[in-house]
């Protein structure tokens, strides 16, 4: 085998995207068996799916499978990655739906819910519950529907989460999300009262280099990656003011972290200093009010309000949108009341 110039150019979680570019001496192979030789724990299968779903590009061009592979070409690949070696078992745990076909399920995940089991949550999760939920269910060749994942919001994050029910509508949307081809709204309670209506953060956002849990802007542009983050004002509380913020790029605490570098971590986000009074009085009735607040929302005030993205298989654009949970909907009320007085 001759050596293959290889670049990993972005890592992920949920998906791998890896970039070729093909030696001149390279005779003119198939694309799946030129992958399938490249690539690292996968199967050929999985390489076909991904050229049914339009996630292998020639040159900037998709491809299909039997495609041969010219010197020079530069190949692109988006591959899900994986699936972990821990047995996920089934639990009967309620879940919200939003909407449910045979490509995709929609849910609004509860706050507290995390997405997939890994260390320290192995049980309780969405995922699992998706294992109960798809009990029943086969594709058309007989086999169980398994949640396949795209994308994740926090633990302590509300809202809307979008979940294949089969490999190419996985990669289809892997493909949507890792081109940022969508549109994702999130309602935030945010610290301060902002000087503007509406306005963009930009800033690349990476591991915060002491403490690895949370993340950090880089304004310099020469660290982490390129994030950008549009918000305006839905209504203003004098010491807090509910924002919507638009996803232009989809960064691990993207928002959290973006809101904290421009002055107004949200509301109870301990990670970020939310969670300590920033704005206000020293009033001990505005104190007690606060935590009250904290207290009835023992979170970060942010919820994935709505999604939209091409569906898989229909390829026409579908919107969806969701209610806010109690705990969100009732601290939002408190501060109308407080304010009024």
């Amino acid at each position: 085998m001759q050596q293959i110039d290889e670049e990993r150019e972005e890592k992920d979680e949920l998906y791998e995207h890896f970039r070729f570019t093909v030696d001149k001496g390279t005779d003119l192979l198939r694309i799946d068996k030129y992958l399938f030789n490249l690539i690292a724990n996968t199967s050929r299968n999985k390489i076909q799916q991904a050229a049914k779903a339009g996630c292998i590009l020639v040159n900037e061009k998709p491809e299909k499978q039997n495609y041969r592979v010219h010197p020079l070409d530069v190949i692109s690949i988006l591959l899900p990655n994986p699936p972990r070696d821990t047995e996920i078992l089934p639990e009967d745990i309620p879940l919200n739906i939003s909407y449910e076909d045979e490509d995709i399920i929609i849910i609004n995940k509860e706050p507290g819910m995390v997405v997939h089991p890994a260390f320290g949550n192995y049980t309780g999760t969405l995922v699992n519950a998706l294992y109960h939920h798809f009990e029943g269910q086969t594709l058309p060749d007989g086999t169980p529907v398994t949640p396949l994942l795209v994308h994740r919001i926090d633990k302590n994050t509300s809202g809307l989460i979008v979940v294949a029910k089969n490999e190419v509508a996985q990669l289809k949307l892997a493909k949507v999300f890792f081109n940022h081809d969508l549109e994702r709204k999130y309602w935030a309670l945010a610290w301060g009262d902002f000087k503007e209506d509406e306005g963009t953060i930009e800033g690349n956002i990476g591991r915060h280099p002491k403490d690895r849990l949370c993340m950090t802007v880089f304004p310099e542009g020469d660290q982490g990656k390129h994030a950008v983050t549009h918000w305006k004002v839905l209504e203003r509380f004098g010491y807090v003011t509910l924002v919507e913020c638009q996803l232009e790029t989809g960064r691990t605490h993207q928002i959290r972290a973006h809101m904290q570098y421009i002055g107004h971590p949200l509301f109870n986000d301990a990670t970020y200093g939310g969670d300590q009074i920033l704005k206000g009085t020293t009033f001990t009735r505005y104190k007690q009010f606060v935590q009250n607040c904290f207290a009835l929302m023992p979170r970060q005030a942010l919820h994935a309000k709505s999604l939209g993205f091409v569906h898989p298989s229909t390829n026409k654009f579908v919107l969806f949108d969701s209610e806010l949970p109690s705990d969100f909907a009732q601290v939002l009320e408190k501060w109308r009341g407080y304010v009024q007085h």
